[in-house]
């Protein structure tokens, strides 16, 4: 049987037809410190579940997850750095979609959470969107700001792209 991976910008979701497996595989981006803080977390998480958990780090994340599921060896769970990533491989038949209501408990729990709910809902295989990632962290890397007075008093305009 071929795994699939569940998306995340540092999103994680248990794969369908895993979530009642006994040995769980988290992979994701984080290692040092953050591993440690990571593997914590999971221990707990396998103390009250009965899960035997294991977490798996690389500093290459984005490169092996996708060697991974070609290969057809994909982690339960996976924890992805990057929505674009977690898109392409949605689109690849990668991903399994989290459970109906997930989303509604997301809006209802989440400040601003159809944001959040838009954020891990990407376009499948098949062309439909579902919502294939749980946000539970995300660090903004990219913003640009400008003062709009002053592009006017310089004749710029605003790029659209």
């Amino acid at each position: 049987m071929i795994n699939r991976v569940i998306s995340g910008v540092a999103v994680a979701a248990l794969v369908s037809g895993t979530a009642s497996a006994e040995q769980l595989t988290v992979f994701g981006p984080w290692l040092g410190p953050d591993q440690e803080v990571v593997e914590s977390v999971l221990a707990d998480f396998a103390e009250k579940s009965g899960h035997d958990v294991r977490y798996v780090g690389s500093d290459s994340f984005e490169q092996q997850i996708v060697v991974d599921a070609e290969a057809g060896s994909a982690p339960n769970v996976a924890v992805f750095p990057q929505p674009g990533l977690a898109s392409d491989m949605a689109s690849r038949g990668f991903l399994t979609p989290l459970k109906d209501g997930t989303g509604d408990w997301i809006r209802e729990n989440y400040a601003a959470g159809e944001s959040w709910v838009n954020l891990g809902t990407y376009a499948g295989d098949d062309g439909e969107e579902d919502l294939y990632g749980f946000f539970y962290k995300v660090d903004v890397k990219s913003l640009v700001w400008y003062i709009p007075e002053n592009f006017e008093d310089a004749d710029y305009e605003v790029p659209e792209t």
